[in-house]
Parts: C-alpha cells; sequence; structure tokens
C-alpha cells in the first residue's frame, strides 16, 4: 500500500495534551516513522495506517457488530451482550475518544515524540528517567512503579493502557511498593484492551460515574482508579479489529495452534508501543524485552533478580524479535544496555 506519509502525518489527532507538549517549539522530525516504514523492504508490507486504532461511538454499525461477533474478544465480540457493547460505545461520542492526538496538537508541535515505558528490568540502574520525561508524551502500562524510580522511569505519564484484569493484577501485586493507585492528573488519559467483557462494563461505569452494575466487577466504583473526573474525553478504546490487525501482521505467533492458543494474545506493552507506532511521529521503547534479557530481572522494581516469566498467552520471543528489527529498521528506538 503507498502511504502519503505527509497526509498522514496531518491526521494524527489529542483531545487534550501535557503543559510541556504546549509549550514547546514547533519542530520537525528528523526522521519520521511513517516515511521510515515505506522504506523498508520489510515493514512496508505491515504497516497499514488506515486501520482505524480507536472504537467510538460513530463507527457502532451492524454490520460492524456483525462483522466483530464472527471473532473471540479482545479481536471481536463473539459471546458478548450486544447491549452492553453498544450502550458503552454510545458514551464514547466525544472527538477525544475518537482519536488520540488533535490536530492543533500536530500543528503546535510539527513533531509528536513519544516514550513508551515497559517494566522490564532493563531499566533498573538506567538513569533514563529525564530522557523519559523529555518526550511530548509517555504511554505506560499495568504495574507503572514510579515511586523510588524517578532517575531510572522519570514521572510523566500521558496514556496509562491495561485491561481491567492486568490493572486489578498489578495493583493486588504491586501493592507493597506503593503502588496503591493507577496514574491520576488531569492531563492524562487511560487507555483500555476490550480484552472481554469486563472492560466495556468498566468503561461504561466510569463514565457513567456508578458502580459496576454487574459481571465480575460488580460493585467496584471506578472512580477508586480513575480519579473523579471520569467523563467520556478521558478514556480511549482501542479497537478489536485494530488489535486484530496488529496480530495478523506483527504478531501471528505458533503459540496459536497450540493448547493454549485461545488464551494468545498480544502483551499489554505490545499492544501499547504498536499503537504508539501508529500514532506517534517518533517513538522510543523502554523496559521492553532485548535479547540479553537474561541479563536483567523481570521487572525494574524487582527487590532480587527474578528470571523473566514466559506465560503461554504471550510470545515474549517473537515481540522482542520484533522490536529489535523495528530499532535496526530505524522506525523506532530501543533502550538496550
Amino acid at each position: 500500500m503507498n502511504v502519503d506519509w505527509k497526509k498522514e502525518a496531518h491526521k494524527r489527532d489529542i483531545s487534550s495534551v501535557s503543559t510541556n507538549a504546549w509549550t514547546r517549539k514547533h519542530q520537525s522530525c528528523n526522521r519520521p516513522l511513517v516515511p521510515a516504514t515505506q522504506q523498508h523492504y520489510l515493514f512496508k508490507h505491515k504497516f497499514n495506517f488506515s486501520i482505524p486504532v480507536l472504537l467510538y461511538g460513530r463507527l457502532f454499525t451492524q454490520e460492524l457488530w456483525d462483522q466483530l461477533s464472527q471473532q473471540n474478544a479482545p479481536y471481536g465480540w463473539r459471546g458478548l451482550s450486544y447491549q452492553a457493547i453498544a450502550s458503552t460505545l454510545s458514551l464514547l461520542n466525544t472527538s477525544a475518544n475518537a482519536q488520540l492526538f488533535d490536530f492543533s496538537v500536530k500543528q503546535r508541535l510539527g513533531c509528536i515524540r513519544c516514550a513508551v515505558v515497559g517494566n522490564g528490568g532493563i531499566l533498573n540502574g538506567s538513569r533514563q528517567g529525564l530522557q523519559i520525561d523529555s518526550h511530548d508524551f509517555v504511554f505506560r502500562l499495568n504495574g507503572a512503579v514510579i515511586k523510588g524510580y524517578e532517575k531510572d522511569v522519570g514521572t510523566k505519564t500521558s496514556f496509562y493502557g491495561f485491561t481491567v484484569n492486568t490493572m486489578k493484577n498489578s495493583l493486588g501485586a504491586y501493592k507493597h511498593l506503593g503502588f496503591t493507585s493507577v496514574p491520576k492528573h488531569q492531563d492524562l488519559h487511560y487507555i483500555f484492551i476490550p480484552s472481554n467483557i469486563r472492560d466495556y462494563l468498566m468503561l461504561k461505569s466510569a463514565v457513567l460515574g456508578v458502580p459496576v452494575p454487574e459481571g465480575h466487577d460488580k460493585g467496584d466504583k471506578p472512580q477508586t482508579y480513575f480519579g473523579p473526573d471520569t467523563s467520556a474525553s478521558k478514556f480511549k478504546l482501542l479497537h478489536p479489529e485494530f488489535i486484530n490487525y496488529l496480530k495478523e501482521r506483527f504478531l501471528k505467533s505458533d503459540l496459536i495452534s497450540k493448547k493454549y492458543g485461545y488464551l494468545y494474545m498480544p502483551s499489554t506493552g505490545a499492544l501499547m508501543l504498536l499503537t504508539a507506532l501508529h500514532t506517534c511521529d517518533q517513538v522510543s521503547a523502554y523496559g521492553f524485552i532485548t535479547s540479553n534479557y537474561q541479563e536483567f530481572s523481570d521487572h525494574y522494581y524487582d527487590s532480587k533478580k527474578q528470571p523473566l516469566v514466559f506465560y503461554v498467552n504471550h510470545d515474549m520471543h517473537m515481540e522482542g524479535n520484533l522490536w529489535k528489527n523495528l530499532h535496526d529498521a530505524g522506525i523506532m528506538n530501543l533502550y538496550q544496555r
């Protein structure tokens, strides 16, 4: 597919921006990632910047329902309640729900520079905090422990990505490290990954400001997680078609054909990094798996070195190879040491 990268760059949009992003002087990218993808013999056939990244109310049609109800979550809605999906999406009706970056941001910045911060042990002792915070936008995910690790991971958060399951598991697992709340502040946006019905129900309750009415999280109060400002503009929802496209084009693992293949999906970190690669002009990845992962602990906040755990629902080796290939192709920068 031939992509006019200048037009694509002008399509990129966000609803609100951090102070640093608004005040930084307009500058062009020295190497925007869109043309870099089109100049690469392999990745020019993989990237499709016309795929909608986010799902919002106006995209929900009977045709989309019929199509996505043929596939299981996170790639579709098979077995999920039509009413639950429809009522949730009807609330995502602002321009902020439709796109990650507003056109005015692109006009002001000229080049949107993003850092995506994983939780890998490679960041322990890295002293990358200031470099991470120098980006216009910073994506974090799951157990985004910051307190005590500011010099290594920075303090800035623009987007926090998660599934309800990974968010709640992180809050439980890392409570002893002070991770008692997901990141919160006025300019921060939350990116829901729709891994099952829990995510749609939590999102709907968050926008309405009411407890979750049913299911696994019945009675949960979303403001406990996301703070008192739970207006619709705070939330983004990854499009199941986008997640499926990422799986098919970038991370179609052999695990899919194995015994537990039905559990397979790209990791939260992979989904956040690939989201940034489809919306930002320049992307740097920190705390992601590298070829020498054995030298580092599983997480940067581990008190003792722990080996990286390979779960059956993710293909971390495949993800690591992808990050290295994208780095070598000059499409993104992967922090390595």
